[in-house]
């Protein structure tokens, strides 16, 4: 460790002299004696940082270690109003951040004993030869279904999972039990998500503090070099049912059903087919322009489409699909969506909520919605998806 400049000098304390005299009725004592302690000199002392310099590795707690006495306090500033907390240690002989320094980032360290010497050191870290960046959902302040789980993208791989989720902090309004798990995004980028148990609880407020200031995600993935956050509230409880072999879908509320609809899914047998499991209101998107060779099914189809929900990233849609009215309730003919009236889609696109959960059951379909095709984590066990953790 270094030594900060300069050393702490503690003030040196002064016993004031003590005159030794008496006056005498009707006589002299002869004379007057005085004393005078030596000055009582506190030691030198000096305070060491283990980060020095104006190339400093960053991705390090900041530790302060005083070589005598017991600090009092100490403050780990950044250049913009930034501040690292941390304990000074039983002994009171050294002090340690509960984060690392970040990359790019003055500090200013300043010490006090419990005698009253001070001192300050100052220290700049590395730049960030890369820098990793996320993509953050639900958006800020937002309400959302009691299927939406918390989400986050990454730009660059991440190697140091567990150093990652360690920063990620979720608190909400009443316990709600929860867990991350990591997969691979339908981009193919790395991907965490926080999904509850079960279903959120109406009325659940969700804070995600992110921090990861100064954390290095690995090989190929650099640093993060600012921390996120986000808050939303779980809105009603609403769940919609789809049966893709009877040709129906269903909205509930509250257990209630409040909605019932003919409507006509993906052909089966091949690539058109819909996929069944538990599907996440990603978007409401409107009317949109749908190009099959967007998804893989060559020039079958361009069309602008009206009340357009998006329920994966592949392009499974729910929606209106007045070209196919004839199959509504009765055949499933649709190139993977689920299709219905105009008049049916515009009323579910009004009642439904981002976040809300699409059920889908029957064997008309390919498969099962993938973890990262969309959000399709409610497709695996509370049990293995623990599992995905880092951390367990």
């Amino acid at each position: 460790m270094s030594s900060a400049r300069p050393r702490i000098r503690r003030t040196a304390l002064t016993v004031p002299a003590v005159l030794l005299g008496a006056a005498l009725t009707g006589c002299y004592a002869g004379g007057s004696t005085s004393a005078e302690a030596d000055p009582e000199v506190a030691p030198e002392t000096s305070i060491s940082v283990n980060l020095e310099g104006k190339a400093a590795a960053p991705g390090e707690p900041v530790k302060v270690t005083l070589a005598e006495g017991k600090l009092k306090s100490v403050a780990v500033t950044a250049g913009e109003g930034g501040a690292l907390a941390g304990k000074i240690s039983a002994d009171g002989r050294a002090w340690i951040s509960e984060r690392v320094a970040a990359p790019g980032t003055a500090y200013t360290v300043e010490a006090k004993d419990t005698h009253g010497g001070s001192d300050e050191a100052t220290f700049t870290t590395a730049e960030a030869e890369k820098v990793n960046k996320l993509t953050l959902a639900p958006g800020k302040d937002t309400t959302v279904g009691i299927a939406q789980p918390l989400s986050i993208v990454f730009d660059h791989p991440v190697k140091n999972k567990a150093a990652v989720e360690k920063g990620l902090k979720v608190s909400t309004s009443n316990g709600t039990e929860g867990s991350w798990g990591w997969l691979q995004d339908h981009s193919g980028k790395d991907r965490v998500d926080w999904r509850p148990k079960e279903y959120w609880k109406s009325g659940t407020k969700v804070t995600l503090k992110a921090d990861l200031n100064g954390i290095d995600t690995g090989a190929d993935g650099g640093w993060f070099v600012r921390d996120y956050a986000t808050t939303f509230t779980i809105g009603a409880a609403q769940v919609v049912k789809v049966d893709l072999d009877g040709h129906r879908l269903s909205l509930h509320r509250d257990g209630k059903q409040v909605m019932d609809i003919p409507m006509s899914a993906g052909t089966p047998g091949g690539k058109k087919a819909s996929w069944r499991g538990t599907a996440v209101l990603m978007s409401k998107e409107g009317t949109i322009n749908m190009r099959s060779e967007t998804v893989g099914l060559g020039d079958a189809y361009d069309k602008m489409v009206d009340y357009s929900m998006r329920l994966t990233w592949s392009g499974m849609y729910a929606h209106a699909a007045p070209w196919n009215a004839r199959y509504f309730g009765n055949a499933n003919r649709s190139s993977g969506c689920l299709g219905m009236s105009d008049a049916d889609a515009s009323a579910l696109y009004g009642q439904v909520r981002v976040g809300d959960p699409f059920e889908m059951t029957g064997a008309d379909a390919k498969g099962t919605v993938a973890e990262g095709n969309g959000y399709g984590a409610w497709n695996v066990s509370w049990a293995d998806w623990q599992a995905k953790s880092a951390l367990k």
